[in-house]
């Protein structure tokens, strides 16, 4: 008994020696990257760094928390961040953002509101930080801004996964529920009032191949590219106004896609008044495309539901037979720490 309860005395002070090393270097890791923030020119501050959670969490909490970019005009801050953790389980992460937080851009303030804003982040078990899988939701988030606009979103959620399909691919789902976008910009694109202030649905089911995997040293310098995608489910539904799409795409080094898309519009001639209405189209192309698609869909059985090929070669964009304009191009960010 004697020796079990040395034994049990040992290990206490063992863990409870474990825990204040390791609650001590995360403070110490915060501190030094917001001091490498500001000696790269960053705005980087915070009134104080705490761990707490003895003895099985490491629980960081960074108060009054600032970061700003002075080129850009960019800047992001909080109250208070929370990033979680089980002290025996370090690679998984818990972020919890405030109820309350800003963004500030050059041209304005905007003030984020939400119930909660948290994702989850497992990483690889190595020094690089390899991203597993990432999980992120958001309910009732409100943008309002000093520029006298707001914009909602009832729910999203959006996860990532590592997958075995080729050496850096990832398995990615995006799902919103009731977005209601800026009414300027509602008003810029629905010319006609056609909409409804809100989207009802926006999801997005692809597998996302990259260059270089997604880890710790990926987000401290240049961002993997992206390669290719294969879209398994995409989906939005805006009033009256309903896209899906499967297809797969290659995106070369400058960032245009070439391959096919298969997309299902539902009520198709109110999207081409649309796209006519924003410039997209003018409306000699219009007039080809309601001709054209009209005869697809008549064949079809369905004059209100299109099923067409959605084409990307040569940086064009091609509905069928028909080019309709400049394909798009997916530009990699860069952060410059």
């Amino acid at each position: 008994m004697r020796i079990l309860v040395i034994a049990i005395l040992v290990a206490a002070i063992g863990w409870a020696a474990y825990w204040f090393i390791g609650s001590s270097a995360q403070e110490r890791s915060v501190n030094r990257w917001l001091e490498q923030q500001q000696n790269a020119g960053w705005v980087a501050n915070s009134s104080n760094v705490n761990v707490r959670g003895f003895p099985n969490r490491f629980d960081t909490i960074i108060s009054d928390l600032e970061i700003a970019d002075p080129n850009s005009g960019w800047a992001w801050s909080a109250p208070e961040m929370q990033f979680l953790m089980l002290s025996y389980k370090p690679n998984h992460i818990i972020a919890q953002w405030p109820q309350a937080q800003t963004v500030s851009t050059p041209n304005q303030n905007i003030t984020v509101d939400s119930a909660e804003i948290s994702a989850s982040v497992v990483f690889r078990a190595n020094t690089a930080l390899a991203l597993e899988r990432f999980t992120a939701s958001l309910d009732d988030v409100k943008l309002i801004s000093n520029q006298d606009w707001n914009s909602h979103i009832q729910s999203a959620i959006l996860a990532m996964r590592r997958t075995d399909a080729s050496e850096f691919s990832y398995d990615i789902a995006f799902d919103a529920l009731g977005f209601t976008p800026p009414s300027d910009i509602k008003a810029g694109f629905d010319k006609s009032g056609i909409l409804p202030e809100t989207f009802q649905t926006v999801s997005v089911s692809t597998t996302a191949h990259y260059d270089a995997q997604w880890d710790r040293l990926s987000v401290e310098g240049n961002l993997p590219t992206l390669t290719k995608l294969d879209i398994t489910d995409g989906r939005a539904v805006w009033g009256g106004l309903e896209l899906q799409g499967t297809g797969s795409l290659a995106i070369d080094a400058q960032g245009y896609p070439t391959g096919k898309l298969t997309v299902r519009a539902k009520n198709w001639k109110d999207m081409i008044k649309l796209a006519q209405e924003n410039g997209a189209i003018d409306a000699g192309l219009a007039r080809k495309l309601e001709t054209g698609l009209g005869l697809i869909a008549m064949l079809a059985g369905n004059q209100n539901t299109l099923d067409v090929p959605l084409s990307f070669a040569n940086r064009m964009t091609s509905i069928g037979p028909i080019p309709i304009g400049p394909a798009p191009q997916i530009r990699r960010p860069r952060l410059n720490n």
